[in-house]
């Protein structure tokens, strides 16, 4: 698959870019994607949420009433979980959510989620360049010079670059990351995606 590489004004570079079929044309696995994508959003959940069962509640322990003849059932204490303010029963408590993944299972994922988007013909090629201050109404003009669509759009850069990061983190729909920072669920939930010329021979790279 050929793309041509687009200057930040639109216009064609003049140089053409070969994706290659092994990173961005394999058949893609979906399976491979669900448990990575599924990995990616467990990695995110902090796991803090707790609830005090009866053994931590304040309530007194003095037996409420009598253990036979009051016509109900036999109550030993206001921590039960019956009563309004008791403990809860079976309630969450802090555990980790993240679990692990084979290496050569992620590195399908990601080759799957990119030959997606080269299928969708959802992929841009820029030239590199750089901006000398943090200007949000500038970048915005790029997206739009190159068409990168008005929906989310992924940012690969081959490096960090400040100024690019910080005009566009007031952007919702814009994600601007490094190629070290790619992953299956970052290319999944974009619409459209820009990779800086030579960010496709790193991934081709680091994927193969």
């Amino acid at each position: 698959m050929k793309l041509p590489v687009l200057k930040i004004d639109g216009t064609p570079s003049g140089k053409e870019v070969t994706l290659k079929k092994e990173i961005f044309g394999i058949e893609p696995n979906d399976h491979a994607i669900y448990l990575d994508v599924k990995q990616y959003l467990a990695n995110q959940r902090q796991g803090t949420a707790k609830t005090k069962d009866r053994s931590e509640n304040a309530h007194s322990t003095r037996k409420i009433g009598r253990q036979k003849g009051g016509g109900g059932a036999r109550h030993g204490a206001l921590k039960a979980n019956i009563y309004i303010g008791g403990g809860r029963v079976f309630g969450p408590q802090p555990r980790s959510y993240s679990f692990k993944l084979n290496k050569k299972l992620k590195q399908l994922a990601r080759l799957s989620a990119l030959s997606y988007k080269a299928k969708d013909k959802a992929i841009v090629l820029v030239e590199p360049f750089e901006m000398e201050a943090p200007k949000t109404k500038e970048f915005i003009g790029i997206l739009n010079n190159i068409k990168a669509g008005d929906r989310k759009i992924l940012f690969v850069l081959p490096q960090n670059s400040d100024n690019i990061f910080f005009s566009s983190r007031n952007l919702p729909n814009v994600n601007v990351i490094t190629v070290d920072e790619i992953n299956t669920y970052a290319i999944m939930n974009a619409n459209s995606v820009v990779l800086t010329d030579g960010v496709q021979e790193i991934l081709a790279s680091r994927l193969k």
